[in-house]
């Protein structure tokens, strides 16, 4: 599926399902409203009315189903009749598998997705995930042809007409960068170093004509930032803080999103296993879903100023490595004893949200990044973890997470009761908790949080990904849809608008007090 090319499309056009495999998908009630009209012309003359009618008739999702149509080249298939008020109305999950197992092979293929208005977002960067675009099979890159996907919504319900073009450039920007962040994820650290990521970071900067700040090197050591220095000096690749600007003019706030690259994680001196290891590849990311989110967002028009954040490192082994008991001095100016090298994406983000605070002047700072294998544990495979200062944040990630079929769940968030954890004798803190069975995905939260300052007046969003990041083996690019609509209210287009949980009236309001001392900082809210 590496070479396939991915259309939305108002109308994907009459063709025989011999001609062009069709596979028709949506919950069964939706599926069932819709007008026999809508789909003949991809389905006959092989599949009649009354086939089409019976295949519905046979459909029992438990949570799903599908039922040929005709042959291997035509498919109708449901989704979950219903879902739990923790996941998206979407199904954006089983939409992605059902896309994977039930479309039919072939060069020019055709998917019509029947569902709400409102869904219409979520199901399509769900269906985006099913087509990834890193392979080095060697079957694969022996084909130049590419195989085309033409993807079209029909909808019930409200709104039920085609969809516009507006609204098709949106869903194309926002599977793009999907797809782009999922290959950056899935592409080994022998295709993907530092250097190869500041590349793509540059290739998205010049495509919306924008040249990215970068700090590498010694240089960051001459400007204090300890922690992605610290992390990534004994690779043979430098690290570096890289940033993508967007300040377009009438802005009224400033937004910074902070990503964490690692670009391979064998855990320094304190080393990971053999069956711990592999998968690090992974570990960037946080950096490349802001990069995706980053470049969608742009390109579909925002705003206000929006900062891109990268903290790119190789957290390796090599005689200049950091070692447990070493101190680090990071960008906060606060002194970190290492008793952990393996908790390394704590300390590049450090640095990069405090750069966000104090260089960038951002009043919303979000960190992105596969942070703990304990997120897995605290909210699971499918559920990003979400700590926040913000109450109202912290709900409207929730329903981010609903509205774009990337789901999240609050972590506990009580720095009084946790922080304690990283007590340290000789520096400011320790970079890893003395008890590991003490909400460890909420502490190495609260790490970061702890160098803007628990008393910092803007608001803070950490979004742990690291277990939604990947599916089995392959990267899903997790954290751009969430992004897009969680940020949707500051951009000029209607559809991220209407996905946007920051509109007027669906958060509750802060009081008169906060408002008046910071109106600026929560207009979103």
């Amino acid at each position: 599926m590496a070479n396939v090319l991915l259309e939305f499309k108002a109308s994907a056009g009459d063709s025989e399902p011999q001609n062009r495999p069709v596979l028709i998908v949506g919950q069964l009630a939706n599926l069932q409203q819709i007008n026999w009209t809508h789909v003949k012309g991809k389905l006959q003359p092989v599949v009649t009315k009354e086939i089409w009618q019976a295949a519905l008739s046979s459909l029992n999702p438990n949570p799903t189903d599908s039922c040929p149509l005709y042959l291997s080249h035509a498919a109708v298939a449901a989704l979950p009749s219903r879902v739990s008020r923790h996941n998206s109305p979407s199904s954006a999950h089983f939409l992605t598998r059902l896309v994977r197992t039930c479309l039919p092979a072939g060069n020019n293929r055709c998917i019509v997705m029947v569902c709400e208005r409102s869904e219409v977002f979520a199901s399509a960067c769900a269906i985006s995930r099913a087509f990834p675009l890193f392979t080095r099979r060697s079957a694969s890159s022996r084909r130049t042809e590419k195989k085309r996907v033409a993807v079209e919504f029909v909808s019930v319900g409200q709104g039920n007409g085609p969809l516009e073009v507006s609204t098709l450039e949106c869903l194309s920007n926002a599977a793009d960068g999907v797809r782009l962040a999922a290959r950056i994820v899935d592409t080994p650290c022998s295709e993907m170093n530092t250097d190869d990521f500041l590349e793509e970071i540059k290739a998205v900067g010049n495509g919306l004509g924008i040249t990215p700040t970068i700090i590498r090197g010694e240089e960051l050591k001459h400007k204090g930032f300890g922690g992605i220095y610290g992390v990534g000096k004994a690779a043979q690749h430098p690290p570096a803080l890289a940033v993508l600007s967007h300040t377009p003019s009438g802005a009224t706030q400033t937004i910074a999103w902070v990503g964490k690259g690692i670009v391979y994680d064998t855990g320094g001196l304190s080393i990971k296993g053999k069956t711990t290891m592999p998968g690090m590849k992974r570990d960037c990311g946080g950096a490349a879903a802001i990069l995706g989110a980053f470049k969608a967002t742009v390109k579909q028009g925002f705003k206000d100023n929006l900062h891109a954040v990268f903290c790119l490192a190789e957290n390796s082994v090599g005689p200049t490595a950091t070692r447990p008991d070493d101190i680090h001095t990071l960008y906060s100016g606060k002194t970190v004893e290492i008793n952990n090298t393996d908790a390394e994406g704590r300390l590049v983000l450090s640095d990069g949200v405090v750069y966000a605070s104090k260089d960038l002047s951002a009043d919303i700072i979000l960190d992105m990044a596969t942070l703990t294998g304990a997120q897995g544990i605290s909210t699971g495979k499918y559920h990003a973890a979400v700590m926040t200062n913000s109450e109202q944040w912290e709900a409207a990630c929730v329903r981010a997470g609903r509205s774009s079929g990337d789901l999240a769940h609050p972590l506990v968030y009580c720095p009084e009761l946790h922080f304690s954890e990283f007590t340290s004798a000789v520096a400011d803190m320790k970079n890893s908790v003395a008890d590991r069975e003490n909400a460890q995905s909420s502490c190495a939260g609260l790490f970061i949080g702890s160098h803007l300052g628990f008393d910092w007046p803007g608001i803070w969003v950490h979004v742990d990904i690291a277990s939604p990041v990947h599916a089995g083996e392959r990267a899903t690019g997790f954290g751009v849809a969430m992004l897009l609509s969680l940020f949707g209210q500051a951009s000029e287009d209607p559809l991220l608008n209407s996905v946007s949980p920051l509109g007027a009236g669906t958060v509750k309001p802060a009081s008169e007090d906060q408002m008046g001392r910071d109106c600026k900082r929560r207009r979103l809210i």
